[in-house]
């Protein structure tokens, strides 16, 4: 089986041994994507404002692939705090529109580079 890697320098370049995607025939599935700004590289301290970028990053990345958020058919959010999740379905409201895709949503204790909130998507492009 084949894949195509996909990278898009408007999305944070992986920090560690991984892709931002990978497509395989009509599949994309992508890397969690943290709040990180790719201009600057930083992570914003506030929630909103990283809840947003992580949604940000996972749209330059399905468009790079060829394709647009209504393609995405499942998001996989991880909060190091459940107590955003109020806010975090504000952002992807932004982002996404009706008929949402399908979604799960996990605590965890922690995120890479200190992040509080990462966001990955499988779409069908």
């Amino acid at each position: 089986m084949t894949h195509e890697i996909i990278h898009t320098p408007l999305a944070p370049a992986a920090i560690g041994p991984y892709s931002q995607a990978t497509k395989g025939a009509a599949n994309l599935f992508t890397s969690g994507q943290l709040g990180i700004d790719p201009s600057t590289g930083e992570i914003p301290s506030d929630f909103e404002a990283q809840a947003r970028l992580s949604f940000a990053n996972v749209k330059a990345i399905v468009q790079a692939a060829g394709g647009d958020l209504s393609n995405v058919m499942k998001v996989t959010i991880f909060l190091t705090d459940m107590a955003n999740f109020p806010v975090v379905n504000r952002v992807m409201e932004e982002f996404f529109q009706a008929p949402f895709p399908a979604r799960s949503c996990f605590a965890v204790a922690a995120l890479p580079k200190g992040g509080l909130v990462e966001v990955e998507v499988i779409a069908s492009i």
